[in-house]
């Protein structure tokens, strides 16, 4: 389309482009995004999509919601009880009745549930004591890298530093959750960040990568078992070419399509439109990381790959982008504000959920870098 603003008065002209990039902007997020109807207003931040069919999200207010048709409609899950003021940060599911819950907040306000009988009940399987706690994301692993075993219940959930180390718990098939003394040291001032639940990446028993941030910096932290044969070496520490020295900076999300090759996406959340540090790729399996050449057009809180593609995805709250070269360059797709993403779905803010749109996909695939 043309727009001709001829003799228009230059307040008037700036008024119209704002209103006409805002159109545009609309336009190529729905072209992107099948919009749902969530039925809330809650701020969510948990995806998991167990398939095409079969997904569940969750955020504030003890909100949990279920799809089992795709997304024609989501069903509000029965509320934990002592849950409705709870933020649920993370969702993991693995059937259309059985799915893991984690609410983020200082204290107890930090708990995790779980649902067999497709949410109408929960039974709590763990509560932070310490009041200086804070989880912040809770991964199960998620494909088979040769460790485990593809072993569906082999879990990791990472919370803020406590007496100067990230609180690590494990969850082993017929051991449950437990504590684990393999825990990374943190820096002062450092975090992780509970935005997506996408801040660790679990690629097998007690073996992840979490990435950091805060005014100490960003960094990525591989566990022991990844880069050394037992525990007694501790985490190796990465710097991370990101966005720091604030605590609302950093590295928001990790993910691998394999052992070697990763992304990480983060930035300034308080400064959602700047570029600059929002990205950043690996090809060693993390020990060392390079900064986008282009990045993301601005802060980004959640990451995936898309294997069926080929395709990087990284999304924010202020748009969507694509990378078809492992990280390296990255192209703008949209305006739309999302919180977190699990394939074929993004949420956002107000309930926001978005599904894939199958026409969407060639313009995403062939997006000029």
């Amino acid at each position: 389309m043309y727009y001709n603003f001829g003799t228009m008065s230059l307040t008037v002209k700036s008024t119209l482009y704002v209103v006409v990039f805002a159109l545009l902007t609309a336009v190529s997020s729905v072209a992107q995004w099948q919009m749902q109807e969530s039925k809330t207003q809650a701020s969510l931040r948990g995806i998991h999509a167990v398939s095409e069919r079969v997904a569940w999200a969750s955020g504030s207010q003890g909100t949990v919601l279920r799809t089992t048709d795709g997304g024609q409609e989501w069903q509000p899950c029965a509320v934990p009880e002592g849950g409705a003021e709870l933020d649920f940060r993370a969702v993991w599911a693995w059937s259309e009745r059985e799915a893991e819950v984690m609410s983020a907040g200082p204290g107890e306000l930090s708990r995790r549930y779980k649902t067999t009988d497709g949410c109408a009940t929960w039974v709590e399987t763990g509560r932070n004591t310490d009041k200086e706690g804070f989880w912040d994301a809770m991964v199960y692993q998620s494909g088979d890298y040769g460790f485990a075993i593809g072993d569906a219940h082999t879990a990791v959930m990472i919370g803020d530093p406590v007496k100067g180390s990230f609180e690590t718990q494990v969850m082993l098939l017929g051991r449950g959750w437990f504590v684990d003394d393999a825990s990374c040291t943190a820096l002062p001032g450092e975090s992780a960040f509970a935005a997506s639940n996408s801040s660790v990446f679990v690629f097998g028993s007690r073996r992840f990568v979490m990435v950091t941030g805060g005014k100490s910096g960003a960094r990525a932290m591989l566990s022991p078992l990844l880069w050394a044969e037992d525990n007694s070496k501790g985490c190796l520490a990465v710097a991370l070419p990101m966005a720091g020295g604030v605590e609302s900076a950093g590295a928001f999300s990790v993910y691998f399509r394999d052992l070697k090759h990763g992304v990480t996406v983060g930035g300034d959340y308080l400064k959602p439109e700047e570029s600059k540090g929002t990205a950043a790729y690996t090809s060693d399996g993390g020990r060392h990381w390079t900064a986008a050449a282009v990045p993301p057009h601005g802060y980004r809180s959640g990451v995936t790959y898309d294997a069926a593609a080929k395709r990087w995805i990284a999304v924010g709250i202020n748009g969507t982008d694509v990378s078809n070269d492992d990280g390296r360059t990255w192209s703008a797709l949209d305006g739309g504000n999302w919180n977190a993403i699990s394939l074929p779905f993004v949420v956002g803010p107000k309930g926001r959920i978005g599904r894939m749109n199958p026409g969407a996909a060639a313009s995403i695939t062939n997006a000029k870098q």
